[in-house]
């Protein structure tokens, strides 16, 4: 009988090959690299939080899908389910170490057990960057643009930004006299992107009116241009107020910044979570919008009034990064990287591998990362690991090559020899060559 484990790990979660960290890893970079250029700083929270933290403003659905459980303490406690509901808590409890307002930026995984399909998984990463302490239509904005400029940052060009504002939503309901409803009636229109108008129309019957299901079915509809669809919403709402005068604003700033083709208002977007408050939005790419939204978010006014009587308002926005990359995967547009070694330094005799290492030491100063084979192989076996790590360049060295202090540089992939460099020439030629 066998002692042996059975290698499986749970439905919903994965392990990563070098190839799609890599890749991971980059995109993350870019992200910190974007984020940082509009002035947000990095932040962390713990994987485990008191369920009452957690729950406390989650909602019926989240309720299911939390991973919680009793600790050796008898503590009843849960993983974090996404990075906002712990950023308020953060926010209350560490507010007189930060100043307002307060830009921050956190990159890290949450857990869901919800059913898993195409590009949704139970463990995931979410790009969180939020702004708290402020409620300006600038602030507003600066989370659209990030969106936008984060998308473009990694490459990721053919996107739409569609953004509604849940005030305009919520004082419809209130002026059909549902407002007490409203957090089942903007979950179930949340869905209609996924269960059709039909399905949306059945389920709204079943908590309100027929003539207030067919308004609100009306209200979700876009109209011909966004400013047609505005004033259709204004009116449907009952006229002007903050929360359109907000958008009008926004859309200024949009035309300033020459970033219309990026932008929609859509009145369906609602989000499901009940702590916004204000705008919400969502990203789809164009070639492929049927993977759903790969970053959304909005204003949440009154999330971190559960934890302080500070009034912190906040904005802000989290990029699902697995279902961009399942998306990208899709798309071709993935980078299949193997390794992130510049330079293969190959063995060729053994009494030389301390001038190997040394040699090493000299190419990672420069920035160019460098790895040395660790036991002396024939050349072809080495040169096919260099291959199946997508090593672009071997650097060779014997005797002759270190009695006369230089070394030679093979390119792997253009298959040319650059001879007897000196270890400053060859650093010179792999960073004009770096790719």
């Amino acid at each position: 009988m066998s002692n042996k484990i059975e290698p499986r790990i749970l439905k919903g979660f994965r392990d990563f090959l070098p190839s799609k960290e890599i890749e991971r890893k980059r995109i993350i970079g870019i992200l910190e690299k974007n984020f940082e250029s509009f002035g947000y700083v990095p932040i962390d929270t713990p994987v485990l939080e008191y369920t009452e933290v957690l729950l406390g403003k989650g909602g019926g659905e989240t309720d299911k899908q939390v991973y919680r459980f009793e600790d050796n303490g008898g503590r009843d406690v849960s993983m974090r389910f996404d990075l906002t509901v712990p950023f308020a808590r953060y926010m209350a409890k560490n507010r007189n170490d930060l100043h307002l307002p307060f830009k921050r930026y956190h990159i890290n995984k949450v857990w869901r057990g919800e059913n898993t399909q195409r590009g949704r998984y139970r463990e995931f990463m979410q790009c969180d960057f939020d702004i708290v302490g402020i409620d300006t239509a600038s602030a507003d904005f600066e989370i659209l643009m990030m969106m936008h400029d984060s998308m473009k940052a990694i490459d990721v060009n053919d996107i739409t930004i569609h953004f509604s504002h849940r005030g305009i939503f919520n004082r419809l309901l209130d002026r059909l006299e549902i407002l007490s409803s409203s957090v089942d009636i903007l979950r179930i229109v949340d869905k209609l992107g996924k269960i059709g108008e039909e399905e949306v129309m059945a389920l709204l019957k079943e908590l309100t009116t027929e003539s207030n299901a067919k308004e609100i079915l009306d209200f979700i509809k876009p109209a011909g241009s966004d400013e047609e669809s505005l004033a259709k919403m204004e009116r449907a709402a009952g006229g002007t107020s903050d929360d359109t005068e907000r958008l009008k604003t926004i859309f200024g700033y949009i035309k300033e910044c020459g970033m219309e083709d990026s932008f929609k208002l859509d009145p369906s977007i609602t989000r499901g979570l009940d702590y916004y408050t204000g705008i919400v939005y969502e990203t789809f790419l164009d070639e492929l919008p049927g993977i759903g939204s790969v970053c959304s978010g909005g204003r949440y006014n009154n999330l971190a009034s559960l934890y302080t009587k500070e009034e912190l308002p906040g904005v802000g926005a989290a990029i699902g990064l697995d279902r961009l990359l399942a998306a990208l995967e899709e798309l071709g547009r993935v980078s299949e990287k193997q390794s992130v070694t510049d330079l293969l330094i190959l063995a060729l005799d053994e009494k030389l591998y301390g001038h190997y290492h040394n040699l090493s030491r000299q190419f990672r100063k420069a920035d160019i990362n460098c790895e040395v084979f660790h036991t002396k192989k024939k050349l072809n076996a080495q040169f096919k690991y260099a291959e199946a790590k997508s090593i672009p360049f071997a650097l060779i060295c014997g005797e002759d090559e270190f009695s006369s202090r230089t070394v030679n540089i093979k390119d792997l992939d253009k298959r040319e020899n650059w001879n007897g460099l000196t270890v400053d020439e060859a650093i010179a030629k792999l960073s004009e060559n770096k790719r």
